[in-house]
């Protein structure tokens, strides 16, 4: 009795391993489809050239493969690739191709959007431009601004031609002097008013703000002599 038992007990342990080995195959080797918004990234920029434009920024792709193919795909690792070697001024088409898609093995592409990427070009400019500084508020009571040095005072700017060439002047990004009752030096950034237009060298600039006592005036009115 107490053998038929143990054996009765093999039986049900091999089947638990036996169900739990099938479960995982169903579930590790059933196909699913999944959706990724991949970022488009372009290599091959010829040098004389600038991107103004593209029509977008992700590529949707629909992908199909089991459920253990999926579990070696990293999200942050995938990319669409575009190579613009030899691009030239103007507007350029590229067809969108699941090849230059890096896929782990036994992952397929059934769906790309959209299927052509629009890509604008222009001629790369560049120019020497004054540096001023932007300055508000009002010093404390009884002090006035003094000298104002920006260092460099002009810089190199470059990217697309169009929009640097009608430069004169770069803007540094808003400084407020209220209540200043000594000098003071600030490191800044630019705001050079377009996304395609930026400093050939990547310096920092420096404000420095001489801050300076106001003479008191006399008050008070003289009486009359009568």
């Amino acid at each position: 009795m107490a053998r038929g038992r143990s054996k009765n007990l093999r039986y049900a342990i091999l089947a638990v391993v036996i169900s739990m080995v099938l479960w995982g195959i169903a579930h590790g080797g059933s196909t699913v489809e999944r959706e990724y918004d991949i970022p488009v990234v372009f290599s091959g920029l010829p040098a004389e050239l600038v991107i103004v434009d593209q029509s977008v920024t992700k590529i949707n792709v629909r992908v199909q493969g089991s459920r253990a193919a999926f579990r070696s795909v990293t999200l942050r690792d995938l990319e669409y690739d575009e190579n613009i070697k030899g691009a030239k001024t103007g507007r350029a088409r590229y067809e969108v191709d699941d090849a230059r898609l890096d896929l782990p093995r036994g992952l397929t592409v059934v769906g790309l959007s959209p299927s052509e990427i629009l890509v604008d070009f222009e001629r790369r400019g560049r120019k020497n431009v004054k540096v001023r500084p932007d300055l508000e508020g009002q010093p404390a009571e009884g002090f006035a601004l003094g000298e104002v040095q920006v260092e460099p005072a002009r810089v190199w700017l470059t990217g697309a031609r169009s929009r640097v060439l009608r430069l004169t002047e770069v803007v540094t990004e808003t400084i407020d002097v209220s209540g200043l009752s000594a000098a003071t030096e600030r490191q800044v950034k630019l705001s050079m008013g377009s996304d395609h237009v930026w400093m050939e060298q990547d310096q920092p600039v420096t404000v420095r703000i001489a801050v300076v006592p106001v003479e008191p005036q006399a008050g008070g009115q003289r009486e009359r002599s009568g």
